[in-house]
C-alpha cells in the first residue's frame, strides 16, 4: 500500500493505542529504578505519542517506495486561512546565476572528476523552482489595496507579496526530510509559527530531492533562492532585499545546505547573510561519530537508516551483486584523488571466482599493511613510506608494530584515512571492507567525503556569520552537532583531517586563510530528539522558537560592527541591567501571568509567560559571565562585565547550553568531557565498519523481504528504456533536431536557429534553459540521477518534456506529438496528450482535485491540540523557572 492519509492511519493508530497503555507503565519503572533521575520528555503523554506517531511514519517510510513518500509529503496543501502564502517561481536566469557560483567554486577539474560534470545536474523539468513568501496575515498591510503593478493586475496571493514589503526581516528556510522528501508542505505551518515570532516574513524554497536529482541539485536550488531575493530577476514583485536582513534557517538536511551555501558563498566573496539557524543540521553523510550508533532508540530516525521497497529508481543497484552490498576490498592502496573506486566492479582489479564471491586478483593486505603504502599527507613529512612486497609471504606485514606506529608519526598520520568505498575497520589487521551499493541518496558513495556533501569535512567553518544551533541531546546527530559547533568557533582547534587537505587545494588555502572565529552560540535540549522544533507543544520547542525568533531580530537589527563584538541577543544590554531585571514584564507580575494562563483557555503559552522564561534564561547567560563560564573572543581575556551603561555585554565568542524539558538553560559541561571532542580527527568523515555493517543488515532485510519485488523492477526498468528509445525514435520521424541526433540543411539550420525561441507545436525552445537530458555527452551523471537513465517513468516523463514542450537551447525544433504517442498518452494516468508529462515528485508538488484530510494537515491539528493541553504543565514549568532564578519567590503563592 502507498503512503497516503489512510495508511498512514492504518500504521500509526495501532502505535497511539499501545503508547497509551505503556506509558504510565514506562514511567513508574523508571522513576523506580532511579528516584533521583531527572524527567525525560517522554514522562508527557503528549510528547510521548506525537514521538511515536512521528517514528511509525517514517518507519512506514522505508517499507514503501521512494516515490510514494515523495508524492505523500509534496502534495499541495492548501494554507490555513489565518496565513498570507503567496507562491512564486524561481526563474531559470536565478538558476543559472547559481550554476555559475558553483562552477567557479568547484573549477573545471573538479567538476569532471568529483561531479560528473557541469550540465546534468543543471537539468530540471520544471521552468525554475517553486518558492513561497509566507507570513501572517495580522502582520501584513492588508489593508492596502493592490490590484495593479506596473500594467499588470494581481490576484490576492501576488498582491500579499507587496504587502509584505513592511516585514524587513527575512528568514530563508530550507526544509530537512533526509534530502529525500518532505517539501515547503511538510514544513509549512512551522515556519509560519517562526514568522509571527519574530514579526517578519519567511522564503521557503521547494529545492529539488535526491535520488532523482542528487548533490549538488539541491545546493543549486538553494543558491538560487538566495539570489532570487538579494537580485530580484526581471518580472519578481518583491523589492531587492538587504543581504544584512536575512537569516538562513534549515532544519536536518536543511541545515547542512544552509551551512554548505555559507560556505560557498564565503570562499567566492559574496554577499553573505546576517546569521544562520541550523537546527539539528546534517553534517556528516559518512556517520563517523559515536552518538550515529548510540542514540537511535531516542530518536524518530530508522535504526538501519532510510531503506526503501525497490522500485525502478532504488535502490542502486536494484539487486545485490555477487558477494553481498559490502565485500572485502579489491585493491591495495586508498583510491588517488579523482580516481575513486566506482559503483560497478572493473575486471582490471576483481576476479571472480567460482561461488561468486569477489576475490583481489592479487593478494590483499589488513589495513595496518596498507597504511604504509599510503601517500603521506600534506601537513605531514614527505619521506617516502617503506614498500614491502605481496608476494613474499601469505600476507605481507612490516617487521614489527613499533614500525608502524615511527610511520605514523613520521607521517603525521594519527590513522590511515580510507576513501570511500573503503570502509576504516575496527580491527586493524582485517582486510578493510568496501561497500559496492550506494547507501546515501543524496550523493554517490565516493562523493561523501567532499566538503560540499559533509561540511564538517570543511578546511574551515571560520568567518561566517554568527550561528545558533540547536540538537536534541536524544538525536543520533547530537555529536556531529556539537562537533560542527566547536569547530565553527575554534577553526584552529579542530582542524580538518589530512586527507582532505591533501586532496582538495581550495580546503588547504581556506585552512589558511579563514581563521577567524565564527560566533556560534549552541544549545544542546535534554531528552530531544531530532529537529524537536517538529513538537511545536513541548516546553522545550516553544523556548527553541522564541530564541530564535530574538536571534533573528538581534542579528538582522544591528549593523554588521556591532554584531562583530556581539552577535548574541543574550547579551543585548549591560550585564548589571540584565542582573537587575524587574519581576514584572509588561506591566503584570510572574503570578498574574500565571493565573492568566491557567484560567485562559488559550492555543499556546502567552506570550509575555514565554519572554518571562526567555528573560530567566537571559539571566543565567549573564550569571556564566559573570563567573567566566562562557568563551571569550580571541581579542579579549573576558567577555566584558564593566560595559557602560548604554552598552552590550561584549567579546563572547561561543555560549554552550543544555536546555532541561522545562525550558531551562545551564552551562554546557566542559570540551573534555564530551565524548563528541575528544574523538581523533584523523577518525571524522570515515565510513566507519559498525554504522556500515548496520546499513547492510537492514539492507540485506529488505533484499529477502522484496526479492520478488527487485525481480520484477529489473523488467519494468527495461521496458522503460524500451519506452524512451521508442520516443526519440518517433520524435526524429516528426522532424526532432538535436547535435547528437538528426540532420539539417545549412539552410534549414539558419531557419531552426532564428526561430529557436518562437512557439512551435505544443512546446517552445526556451532561452534561459541551457541543457536537457540529451546534452550530457561526456558526461558521468550519477547512477540515480534521472537527467542521465533512460529506465524509469520519472526519466521518460523528463525526456518527453525536454523533447516536446520545455526545450533547451542546444536543441533546434520542437517536433510535434506522433499520434501514437498522444494516444498512448491519453491512457496513462501519468501523462496527458494535452500538456506536459507530470514531473518527478522530487521537484513537482503533487496537484489533486479532491479535497482529502490530508495526513500533513491532520498533524498540524495534533500540535495545536496537545499545545493546548499542556498548556498548563508549561506555566508550572515557568514558574519553577523564575523561582529558581529570582525572578519571583515562593512566599508570594
Amino acid at each position: 500500500m502507498p503512503v497516503t492519509t489512510t495508511s498512514a492511519a492504518i500504521h500509526v493508530t495501532p502505535v497511539v493505542v499501545k503508547t497509551f497503555l505503556a506509558h504510565s507503565k514506562k514511567k513508574a519503572k523508571r522513576l523506580r529504578a532511579s528516584k533521583d533521575e531527572h524527567e525525560v520528555p517522554q514522562d508527557d503523554i503528549f510528547f510521548d505519542e506525537a514521538f511515536h506517531i512521528v517514528k511509525a511514519f517514517i518507519e512506514m517510510g522505508t517499507k514503501n517506495t521512494i516515490e510514494s513518500l515523495q508524492a505523500f509529503t509534496n502534495t499541495h496543501v492548501p494554507a490555513p486561512y489565518w496565513a498570507a502564502v503567496s507562491p512564486v517561481t524561481i526563474p531559470l536566469s536565478s538558476c543559472n546565476a547559481a550554476a555559475d557560483v558553483l562552477i567557479e567554486w568547484f573549477g573545471p577539474q573538479e567538476l569532471k572528476h568529483v561531479v560528473g560534470g557541469e550540465r546534468w545536474w543543471q537539468v530540471r523539468g520544471l521552468n525554475g523552482i517553486d518558492g513561497e513568501w509566507i507570513a501572517e496575515l495580522e502582520d501584513i498591510d492588508s489593508e492596502i489595496e493592490v490590484k495593479v503593478q506596473d500594467g499588470k493586475k494581481l490576484n490576492t496571493e501576488e498582491a500579499n507579496i507587496l504587502r509584505m514589503e513592511k516585514l524587513d526581516k527575512v528568514m530563508l528556510y530550507v526544509h530537512g526530510g533526509g534530502y529525500f522528501w518532505g517539501s515547503v508542505n511538510t514544513h509549512r505551518y512551522q515556519i509560519l509559527h517562526y514568522a509571527h515570532k519574530f514579526k517578519g516574513r519567511a522564503f521557503a524554497v521547494n529545492y529539488r530531492k535526491a535520488p532523482q536529482y542528487p548533490w549538488p541539485c539541491p545546493l543549486q536550488d538553494v543558491i538560487a533562492a538566495y539570489l532570487y531575493l538579494i537580485r530580484p530577476p526581471p518580472g519578481a514583485l518583491h523589492k531587492a532585499i538587504p543581504n544584512s536582513k536575512i537569516v538562513f534557517a534549515g532544519d536536518s538536511a536543511g541545515g547542512g545546505l544552509c551551512l554548505t551555501v555559507l560556505t560557498v558563498l564565503r570562499d567566492l566573496g559574496l554577499p553573505m547573510p546576517a546569521g544562520a539557524v541550523l537546527i539539528s543540521p546534517w553534517v556528516d553523510l559518512t556517520h563517523s561519530f559515536p552518538s550515529i550508533m548510540k542514540n537511535y532508540d531516542t530518536d524518530i530516525i530508522p535504526k538501519y537508516g532510510f531503506l526503501a521497497k525497490p522500485s525502478t529508481l532504488w535502490p542502486v543497484p536494484t539487486q545485490p551483486e555477487s558477494g553481498g552490498r559490502i565485500v572485502p576490498t579489491v585493491i591495495n592502496e586508498p583510491p588517488k584523488h579523482g580516481k575513486a573506486d566506482t559503483l560497478t566492479t572493473s575486471s582490471g582489479h576483481v576476479e571472480k571466482q567460482q561461488g561468486g564471491v569477489y576475490r583481489a586478483g592479487k593478494l590483499v593486505k589488513s589495513q595496518e599493511e596498507m597504511l604504509v603504502k599510503s601517500e603521506s599527507p600534506s601537513s605531514g613529512s614527505q619521506k617516502e613510506a617503506p614498500q614491502y612486497d605481496s608476494q613474499t609471504s601469505s600476507r605481507a606485514t612490516p617487521e614489527s608494530k613499533d614500525e608502524i606506529e615511527k610511520t605514523l608519526e613520521e607521517h603525521n598520520m594519527d590513522h590511515w584515512e580510507p576513501k570511500p568505498p573503503k570502509i576504516l575497520m575496527e580491527n586493524p589487521n582485517a582486510v578493510p571492507l568496501e561497500i559496492r551499493s550506494q547507501f546515501q541518496m543524496y550523493a554517490a558513495t565516493e562523493q561523501l567525503t567532499h566538503p560540499l556533501v559533509s561540511p564538517i569535512l570543511q578546511g574551515s567553518l571560520g568567518n561566517l556569520p554568527p550561528l545558533y544551533i540547536i540538537g536534541g541531546d536524544g538525536e543520533v546527530l547530537r555529536d556531529e552537532i556539537i562537533y560542527l559547533a566547536h569547530k565553527a568557533a575554534h577553526p584552529s582547534k579542530y582542524p580538518t583531517r589530512a586527507g582532505v587537505l591533501r586532496d582538495s587545494v581550495r580546503q588547504k588555502e581556506n585552512a589558511e586563510k579563514f581563521t577567524t572565529p565564527t560566533k556560534v552560540h549552541l544549545q544542546i535540549f535534554d531528552g530531544m530528539c531530532h529537529v524537536l522544533t517538529v513538537f511545536m507543544f513541548t516546553k522545550s520547542a516553544k523556548y527553541a522558537y522564541r530564541s530564535i525568533a530574538e536571534f533573528i531580530k538581534h542579528v538582522t537589527s544591528c549593523d554588521e560592527e556591532h554584531l562583530s563584538k556581539n552577535p548574541f541577543p543574550d547579551f543585548h544590554m549591560p550585564l548589571d541591567d540584565i542582573l537587575k531585571r524587574s519581576k514584572s514584564v509588561e506591566g503584570k507580575s510572574y503570578q498574574m501571568l500565571r493565573q492568566d494562563t491557567l484560567t485562559n483557555d488559550k492555543q499556546s503559552t502567552p506570550e509575555s509567560d514565554l519572554e518571562l522564561l526567555y528573560l530567566a534564561n537571559e539571566k543565567i547567560a549573564a550569571e556564566a559571565v559573570k563567573q567566566n563560564e562562557v568563551e571569550a573572543s580571541p581579542l579579549t581575556s573576558t567577555p566584558s562585565t564593566k560595559a557602560h551603561a548604554t552598552e552590550d555585554i561584549s567579546g563572547t565568542l561561543m555560549i554552550r547550553d543544555r536546555v532541561d524539558i522545562h525550558g531551562n538553560v545551564r552551562p554546557m559541561e566542559p570540551i573534555e568531557a564530551l565524548e563528541a571532542l575528544n574523538i581523533q580527527i584523523s577518525q571524522i568523515g570515515l565510513i566507519k565498519e559498525a554504522p556500515a555493517q548496520r546499513w547492510r543488515d537492514g539492507q540485506d532485510k529488505w533484499d529477502k523481504r522484496f526479492s520478488k519485488k527487485a525481480k520484477k523492477v529489473v523488467k519494468k526498468k527495461a521496458k522503460y528504456e524500451a519506452k524512451a528509445a521508442r520516443l526519440l525514435e518517433n520524435a526524429l520521424d516528426q522532424g526532432f533536431v538535436h547535435q547528437s541526433h538528426g540532420s539539417l540543411t545549412e539552410h534549414e539550420h539558419l531557419v531552426a536557429k532564428s526561430s529557436a525561441s518562437r512557439k512551435t507545436s505544443m512546446g517552445e525552445i526556451q532561452a534561459d534553459r541551457r541543457w536537457g537530458p540529451l546534452d550530457l555527452e561526456n558526461e558521468r551523471p550519477p547512477a540515480t540521477a534521472i537527467a542521465g537513465r533512460h529506465d524509469t517513468q520519472e526519466a521518460v516523463a523528463l525526456l518527453k518534456k525536454s523533447i516536446y514542450y520545455t526545450a533547451p537551447v542546444t536543441h533546434l525544433t520542437v517536433p510535434k506529438l506522433k499520434a501514437v504517442d498522444a494516444v498512448r498518452a491519453a491512457f496513462n494516468p501519468h501523462d496527458d496528450p494535452n500538456k506536459p508529462p507530470t514531473q518527478s515528485a522530487s521537484e513537482q508538488q503533487v496537484k489533486t482535485n479532491l479535497v482529502p484530510i490530508h495526513g500533513l494537515r491532520v498533524w498540524d491539528d495534533i500540535v495545536r491540540y496537545f499545545g493546548r493541553k499542556s498548556i498548563a504543565k508549561a506555566a508550572d514549568g515557568i514558574s519553577a523557572t523564575a523561582e529558581k532564578v529570582g525572578l519571583t519567590n515562593s512566599d508570594e503563592n
